[in-house]
């Protein structure tokens, strides 16, 4: 059995094989430190081995989802030299910096790049406001929901910074070029049906249907698929974006068409299909992911 925690600045709860990750400091609006990326972070690294997690639901405590990252360390925030509150972030002066020192790297990235190499669906309950890194967590997320008084805001420009957690790749991919930079540009902050009409959010509901709604689609996906199968089906379509020919995609397709072809799970899902029964799908995520997988580490096709 998996342990998760105990943690300080999130929740964690799992409940009929759906895992939530409540974002958990109410009274600052769940304003996202490196607490809680640390913890976040561990929550997506261990569900991957939990075959008693079949889907991922994230939301916040309160009325907020994430206000985005804390500031009172005031103008030393986002300075990983002066903000006393993130001293292993300090990799020394920018003028002199070594690029490539692992402490330049940004949080927020950490978070997403972790749920980008999940096994499980994540599903975004956004229950209220959400800026910055409320905002750009989500982007590495599957399915994103906003209850009506969601709010949305890439506000890095009225800032004077830049976009982290990956966004730079992940916005563009999901709502296109246009939408992306007008949003980064203007930094502005705007509503959950302007969130859905530019594709940023696939549903919008009245506060008390959001989580059950997140539920729901989770529970679909728990009693009707193989867990190996939705794991490959996520990586494929996220990895895939960044193929530049359909013949890599073609590539990996056939190996999973050929792996799983011979699999106790296809066996499972055609005859259960024939005797008109639901499936009882045997193989687990943990310990029964086929041999090609991963197949991106391979840097090169044959």
């Amino acid at each position: 059995m998996t342990t998760y925690g105990p943690y300080k600045e999130i929740l964690v709860d799992v409940k009929d094989k759906i895992l939530t990750l409540t974002l958990n400091r109410p009274e600052k609006l769940n304003a996202f430190t490196g607490v809680m990326m640390a913890e976040m972070i561990d929550v997506f690294t261990k569900v991957n081995n939990d075959d008693d997690v079949r889907a991922v639901v994230v939301t916040g405590s309160g009325r907020a989802f994430c206000a985005g990252a804390d500031l009172s360390a005031g103008a030393a925030t986002f300075d990983a030299t002066q903000n006393p509150g993130r001293a292993e972030r300090n990799a020394g002066s920018v003028d002199t910096v070594n690029w490539s020192d692992e402490r330049v790297r940004d949080g927020g990235g950490r978070v997403t790049l972790a749920i980008y190499e999940c096994l499980k669906p994540v599903i975004a309950a956004v229950n209220g406001p959400s800026v910055g890194i409320g905002t750009t967590m989500q982007l590495a997320m599957d399915i994103r929901i906003a209850s009506e008084s969601a709010k949305f805001g890439f506000v890095f420009s009225r800032r004077g910074i830049v976009p982290e957690a990956a966004s730079s790749w992940f916005l563009p991919r999901i709502v296109g070029i246009a939408k992306a930079l007008e949003w980064c540009f203007s930094g502005r902050v705007f509503d959950a049906k302007e969130a859905k009409d530019g594709g940023l959010v696939s549903d919008v509901v009245p506060a008390d249907q959001l989580l059950p709604r997140a539920y729901a689609i989770a529970a679909e996906i728990r009693d009707n698929t193989a867990p190996v199968s939705v794991a490959l089906i996520r990586q494929m379509m996220w990895r895939g974006l960044g193929m530049d020919h359909p013949m890599e995609a073609h590539k990996v397709d056939s190996r999973g068409i050929y792996a799983r072809g011979a699999s106790d799970d296809v066996k499972e899902g055609v005859v259960s299909f024939l005797e008109k029964r639901p499936a009882n799908f045997p193989q687990v995520v943990s310990k029964d992911m086929p041999p090609y997988f991963p197949w991106w580490t391979e840097r090169k096709y044959s």
